[in-house]
């Protein structure tokens, strides 16, 4: 890991990330360079039904090239708080309304050389409207048991790191309440 940065460029910009190179020396004194990639500030959430059922996303994903399963997920705006975005997601993606949110924490998708913190959250008391999705996207709603959607993380269904972190935190966190 570098030491001290002398100086950092941004080579790359556009709405959702940054490219930074800086020139460092590094732990053992000799000087190199180090690039980073920021992504925007993101949220996930998972809303979670009375009887145990969750609600998920299943949508094809350009970088992996192929569908993906997650929980509810986008970016911030700028300004905006993560608890807000949340809220605004989850309507956009499923038309889904809750009484009660919990945080569970924040987790780092890639800590060697990107920041990409995703705030996570549990939804409950759930209310169904009319979704207002991004005509960008075709995004094909889920419902499982969560149980089922830990078995999907473990058996590697689902791999969106900050879907698995929260399905697991989630379920963690149910089963310590009983």
């Amino acid at each position: 890991m570098a030491r001290k940065i002398h100086d950092r460029s941004e080579p790359f910009r556009d709405g959702f990330l940054q490219v930074f190179k800086d020139r460092v020396t590094k732990p053992d004194g000799s000087e190199g360079q180090y690039a980073t990639v920021t992504l925007k500030t993101g949220v996930a959430i998972l809303p979670i039904e009375a009887d145990g059922h969750v609600h998920l996303t299943q949508q094809f994903r350009y970088a992996v090239g192929h569908d993906s399963v997650e929980a509810p997920s986008g970016t911030l705006n700028d300004g905006e708080h993560p608890a807000d975005a949340a809220k605004r997601e989850v309507h956009e993606e499923l038309g889904i309304e809750a009484d009660q949110w919990a945080p569970l924490g924040c987790v780092d998708v890639d800590t060697s050389i990107v920041r990409a913190p995703v705030y996570l959250f549990v939804a409950r008391g759930l209310r169904f409207r009319r979704s207002h999705q991004d005509p960008a996207e075709v995004i094909r709603p889920m419902k499982v048991l969560l149980d089922d959607a830990v078995k999907m993380v473990v058996e590697g269904r689902i791999t969106h790191a900050a879907s698995c972190v929260l399905i697991l935190r989630a379920a963690l966190d149910q089963r310590s309440a009983v």
